[in-house]
């Protein structure tokens, strides 16, 4: 089993991030997990088992506009995990995504701290204004997003193979 989980980039909107942050985003989100998913599968494959589970965000189905660099390059992993999920399948390997809503991490408050700088609103204003589309009324906790992350790595998930598997308290507003 190999789970692929990195930070998250600095926040910024699409035309206002930098080449050198999309390249530094870049490595940190797609390129540096497509390199383990390079060294880690073909042992999987060859064992007849094995599961990969990319941790990527619920932004990749509803875009938050300040999180471009994050947005664009998840969706890239999101693709990339999607296409691997078919070329692995047959030989017992499964390839799945976590998309974690608001969780209760250093990240969101990080986040939520940049949202409140950028346009002057109170940091505690901005968060019960996040919550409240969280039909849960809360964000998650790390061990909720672990749970799922645990479930796709199981013996029980073998037939679940190349999906998004979105953990965000019924925020995303998709069917």
């Amino acid at each position: 089993m190999l789970v692929l989980n990195a930070g998250g980039p600095p926040p910024g909107r699409v035309l206002d991030v930098t080449d050198d942050a999309w390249r530094s985003g870049s490595e940190l989100l797609l390129l540096g997990p497509l390199r383990l998913a390079r060294f880690a599968l073909p042992g999987m494959a060859s064992r007849g088992f094995g599961r990969l589970i990319f941790v990527t965000s619920t932004a990749v189905r509803q875009p938050q506009p300040d999180l471009a660099v994050s947005v664009v390059l998840r969706a890239a992993v999101t693709a990339a995990a999607k296409l691997l999920s078919h070329e692995y399948a047959s030989r017992g390997v499964t390839v799945n995504c976590v998309a974690p809503g608001a969780t209760d991490t250093r990240r969101r408050r990080d986040v939520l701290a940049s949202r409140a700088e950028r346009t002057g609103r109170p940091v505690a204003e901005l968060d019960a204004e996040d919550i409240r589309q969280v039909p849960a009324g809360r964000p998650g906790a790390p061990e909720e997003i672990a749970a799922a992350v645990a479930f796709l790595a199981s013996a029980g998930a073998a037939y679940v193979n190349g999906t998004v598997l979105t953990v965000d308290g019924g925020r995303t507003e998709t069917i």
